[in-house]
C-alpha cells in the first residue's frame, strides 16, 4: 500500500466495477457536461494499457468526447500496448511505474484546470504498482470516488463490494451511475438495481445511463447525461470542494 503523503486534488476519481462497464464515456460525457456547466475541468487518466493506436485508446476517447483541447500524451501519460492490468502492461515495455511518478505526470492538467475527472483503468482492486491498488492511487490524490457499474444482473454484488473496498481503502464514495441499459432488454433487474444497490450498499446512484447504440458523438453524450444522470447533484458535490 501507498506511503505517499495524501494530497488534495479537486473533482472526482472515476473507477469502474469491473474492465468494460463503459467509465470512459461516462467520464467524457460527464466532463463535457460539467464544463458546459462553467466549471473550469480537465480530463486525466493516469495509465492505460491496450490499443496499438492512438485512436484505439481511451485518452482519444476523453479528448474528443470531453472537449478538451489537451494532446492525449497530456490525458494519459503512460500508454501501454497490452492489454493487461497496468503493472504487468508497463513491465512489458521496461517500464516500472509508482505512486509518486503517475502523480507527478498529472500535476500540469492539475495546474491548469481547477478540477478533474481523474479515470482509473479498470476496477478498484486492479494492481498498478509493485505494491499498490488503483483504490491506494485514489486514495493519494484524496479525491471523492465515482463509482461506474453495469446495468444489468450482477451489479448489485459488484457495486456493493466495490463500494466497500473503496471504504477499507480511506476513499469517500459520492455515488454510483449504472450504465449501459437497454430499454428492450429481457434483464429485469435493471428496473430494481439502482434502488437494491442504495438500500444495501449505503450509496447514492446517482444515474441510471443507457446504452447508447451506434456512433457516439459528443452531442449524443451530452444528451444522454443531462437526461439521465443528476448532474446538479454533482455540480454540487463539486462545488463544495472549492470551498
Amino acid at each position: 500500500m501507498q506511503t505517499d503523503k495524501q494530497q488534495s486534488w479537486t473533482g472526482f476519481f472515476v473507477s469502474g466495477t469491473d474492465t468494460g462497464v463503459g467509465k470512459t464515456v461516462v467520464t467524457a460525457g460527464l466532463a463535457a457536461v460539467l464544463r458546459d456547466e462553467g466549471f473550469d475541468l480537465g480530463v486525466f487518466k493516469p495509465v492505460q494499457s491496450g490499443g496499438e493506436t492512438e485512436e484505439e485508446r481511451d485518452s482519444y476517447r476523453l479528448r474528443i468526447l470531453s472537449g478538451v483541447s489537451d494532446d492525449c500524451g497530456k490525458i494519459a501519460p503512460y500508454s501501454f500496448a497490452a492489454p493487461l492490468t497496468p503493472v504487468l502492461a508497463a513491465q512489458q515495455e521496461g517500464v516500472t511505474l509508482t505512486m509518486s511518478e503517475l502523480a507527478e505526470a498529472g500535476e500540469p492538467l492539475q495546474k491548469k484546470y481547477a478540477a478533474l475527472l481523474v479515470e482509473g483503468a479498470g476496477g478498484l482492486a486492479v494492481p498498478l504498482t509493485q505494491t499498490d491498488l488503483m483504490a491506494d492511487f485514489a486514495a493519494l490524490l484524496g479525491m471523492p470516488l465515482l463509482l461506474i457499474g453495469r446495468a444489468g444482473l450482477g451489479t448489485i454484488n459488484h457495486t456493493i463490494l466495490s463500494a466497500a473496498f473503496a471504504r477499507q481503502r480511506g476513499l469517500q464514495v459520492a455515488g454510483v451511475i449504472v450504465n449501459g441499459y437497454r430499454t428492450d432488454d429481457d434483464d429485469k433487474s435493471v428496473e430494481t438495481n439502482a434502488a437494491m444497490i442504495e438500500r444495501y450498499g449505503d450509496v447514492p446512484v446517482l444515474g441510471r445511463m443507457p446504452w447508447i447504440e451506434g456512433v457516439i458523438t459528443q452531442a449524443r453524450l451530452k444528451e444522454a447525461v443531462r437526461a439521465h444522470v443528476d448532474v446538479k447533484r454533482i455540480s454540487d458535490l463539486l462545488s463544495r470542494q472549492y470551498g
